[in-house]
């Protein structure tokens, strides 16, 4: 029993030594290099960085000039000056008006008047005909049902134009404008 005792506790001091070796033996080995990220131990925490790997500041291009944020060859979406990529070179002073639109020389048309009403939620998913040639169209907002007939006011809001075989046209009801959808179905 002694033996056996004996014999697990040199067992045990051979693994923790050969396990030392191998760890100093990977830490010390020139070939190795660690990532940046990774903390540094023992003689490579006190060793001083590599001098080559920095890049020299260059402190006159702190002073250098820089173009005028105001100036009509700018691009703040693109690396370097249009000169430099043999791109045209646009004189004279900027188009009126903010935005990137006034700064490549070109500006869209203005709409005229006042903006178009937004755009009626109601899907179109059926039509009811009674025997008697009444048409009722169905609308739904997803969460409601609605049924009107054309010339009736459905959801306080929309005026059923015209009900088609496949569509329907509504009108806002104080007339700001129209819209046809397309029956879904769904």
């Amino acid at each position: 029993m002694g033996s056996d005792r004996t014999r697990r506790i040199v067992l045990l001091g051979v693994l923790g030594a050969a396990a030392i070796v191998a760890v100093r033996l990977a830490v010390s080995e020139p070939g190795v290099t660690a990532s940046p990220d990774a903390p540094r131990r023992g003689a490579e925490a006190t060793r001083a960085p590599d001098a080559t790997a920095l890049e020299p500041v260059r402190l006159d291009a702190l002073s250098a000039s820089r173009p005028d944020p105001t100036d009509v060859r700018r691009n703040p979406f693109r690396f370097g000056s249009r000169q430099e990529r043999g791109e045209p070179v646009v004189t004279g002073s900027p188009p009126p008006g903010p935005g990137p639109a006034a700064m490549s020389g070109f500006s869209p048309p203005m709409p005229v008047g006042p903006p178009p009403p937004p755009p009626i939620p109601l899907k179109f998913i059926g039509i009811v005909e009674r025997a008697n040639g009444l048409r009722l169209a169905v609308l739904s907002d997803g969460r409601n049902v609605f049924y009107g007939r054309e010339g009736e006011i459905v959801e306080g809001r929309y005026r059923i134009e015209r009900i088609g075989p496949e569509s329907i046209e509504l009108a806002w009801a104080d007339g700001r404008g129209r819209q046809t959808i397309r029956l879904s179905g769904s």
